[in-house]
């Protein structure tokens, strides 16, 4: 059974900086590219970054681009996002998703605001 278990979210003030973590089981974890996503209140599902299996290759979308960081651990069969100069409009819960799926974890909730 596929598992994805986000964490490391909270409240922090503008500026500020999160690191989130998806830890991956249930399936050969260095076969797949993975992406963050996240969905904001009342809003729909916004793909944030993605990684290619090795961790060679990183994507970002435009609104956090030289802000967030993903990497992942092909070890320890976990996912990472550095979240730096955080916006009020990072607001969101944060999804780690295997490529071509949706989220199937809890999510984790990062919430910036003065």
């Amino acid at each position: 059974e596929v598992q994805l278990v986000e964490s490391g979210g909270g409240s922090v003030q503008p500026g500020g900086s999160l690191r989130l973590s998806c830890a991956a089981s249930g399936f050969t974890f260095i076969m797949s590219p993975m992406n963050w996503v996240r969905q904001a209140p009342g809003k729909g599902l916004e793909w944030v970054a993605n990684i290619n299996r090795l961790g060679t290759i990183t994507t970002y979308a435009d609104s956090v681009k030289g802000r967030f960081t993903i990497s992942r651990d092909n070890v320890e069969n976990t996912l990472y996002l550095q979240m730096d100069s955080l916006k009020p409009e990072d607001t969101a819960v944060y999804y780690c998703t295997q490529q071509g799926q949706g989220p199937s974890g809890p999510g984790t909730q990062v919430t910036v605001s003065s």
